[in-house]
């Protein structure tokens, strides 16, 4: 069995390759979080229990590699940004294998907000796998700001062990305010 420690971050690339184009920024900014001394923000990063890959790997190797990291995980962070729906090739391939296989929770985390209070009002945004299993219920989802002390308490909140209790899962009005996100 598995160490089930790391947390898996997914995101839309785009196809390519530059970080500033995509969503591939924000996965950046998660990992010098981490890095720096000064911020506190740990997290297991899943992508780094296994050897790289490359876009030029055979699909076979980057399926094989995914599914490693994401066994060895006990939660997912999902970037949900104005493309990931558009996204039909790994984003879809990594929700369907998190939640059918893995049973792992996602972290549905979205940029350009300081709170999710209604998250079914994003509805729009989701990648249609992740669409599905929320509402065939199969997928245990918070859904939070791309903000530091949300997603930091999600990552050590919720995983493979202790799910979030729905598809729709928020912090509170009171937990934003706590955290200086909203008056």
């Amino acid at each position: 069995m598995a160490y089930r420690n790391g947390t898996y971050v997914a995101f839309h690339a785009e196809g390519t390759s530059d970080p500033t184009e995509t969503d591939m920024k924000y996965y950046r900014l998660l990992t010098a979080w981490h890095e720096h001394d000064g911020i506190d923000f740990n997290m297991i990063n899943s992508h780094d229990k296994t050897a790289a890959v490359r876009d030029t790997s055979k699909r076979q190797t980057l399926i094989s590699r995914l599914k490693e990291r994401l066994n060895n995980s006990k939660n997912m962070v999902l970037i949900i940004g104005e493309t990931t729906r558009l996204d039909n090739d790994w984003v879809p391939f990594e929700v369907r294998y998190a939640v059918d296989s893995c049973e792992i929770p996602i972290i549905a985390a979205y940029p350009d907000y300081n709170s999710i209070l209604a998250p079914a009002k994003l509805r729009t945004l989701w990648p249609a796998a992740l669409k599905t299993r929320i509402d065939d219920e199969t997928a245990r989802v918070i859904h939070v700001p791309f903000k530091k002390e949300p997603l930091k308490a999600a990552i050590s909140k919720f995983s493979h062990n202790n799910l979030p209790q729905g598809s729709l899962v928020i912090w509170t009005r009171e937990t934003y305010r706590e955290w200086g996100l909203i008056k």
